[in-house]
């Protein structure tokens, strides 16, 4: 299997759990012999970097220095992760397995994907922006709550790390039970239960497909 992983976070860049989280998930997957691309956003280090752990990173920068808000800042930043993936696609001969996407930030680039070539993928959830941002409606948070509504109802599977984030997102989102795994990274198991989503994306694909 090869998936690609998006995160708008990732060592040395470290803003919260996230970062540490995702490093953790790619190592994991490296072990279980997946092979494993993480592509991120790092203002400066850029460019292809494989760890002596085995996880390919490629870390990209928004082209425009000079933004109106964190929504134009990422809706051009998507426009370079999608670029990213699209030649890890050409060099490997088309053989993505799966895009894994986590948090709201790259959504965009993963239905691009998705819609260009059948590379189906996965939402994972680390918030939601009626819990960063509570009850606010200014323009900015509902545009974000439009992209997450966009990744719910796009991504094959929904992962979420708690039952309460699943109750939240199948309230705010109207998603279906089914569709979503709880996976809590703290398990002993999690690493399998992670697989296991994949597992059933992609036979949720093929099943579209058919």
């Amino acid at each position: 299997m090869r998936v690609i992983i998006f995160t708008w976070e990732f060592p040395p860049r470290i803003v919260g759990e996230l970062s540490r989280y995702v490093n953790r998930l790619a190592v994991e997957l490296v072990r279980r012999k997946i092979d494993t691309h993480v592509v991120t956003y790092h203002d400066s280090w850029t460019g292809y970097h494989k760890g002596i752990d085995g996880v390919k990173a490629y870390r990209v920068s928004n082209p425009i220095t000079a933004q109106l808000n964190i929504i134009t800042w990422d809706l051009t930043l998507n426009k370079e992760i999608e670029r990213t993936a699209a030649s890890i696609y050409y060099k490997t001969k088309r053989k993505v397995d799966l895009i894994d996407a986590h948090d709201w930030h790259f959504i965009p680039a993963a239905v691009n994907l998705k819609k260009a070539f059948d590379i189906p993928f996965i939402f994972s959830v680390d918030s939601l922006e009626n819990q960063r941002s509570h009850g606010s409606s200014a323009p900015i948070n509902l545009s974000i709550k439009s992209i997450e509504w966009l990744g719910a109802h796009e991504a094959e599977r929904i992962v979420v790390k708690s039952e309460r984030m699943r109750q939240e997102v199948n309230r705010i989102y109207k998603v279906r039970d089914k569709k979503i795994s709880v996976v809590s990274p703290y398990a002993s198991g999690w690493i399998d239960e992670i697989l296991e989503s994949y597992r059933k994306a992609l036979k949720g694909a093929s099943k579209s497909l058919a």
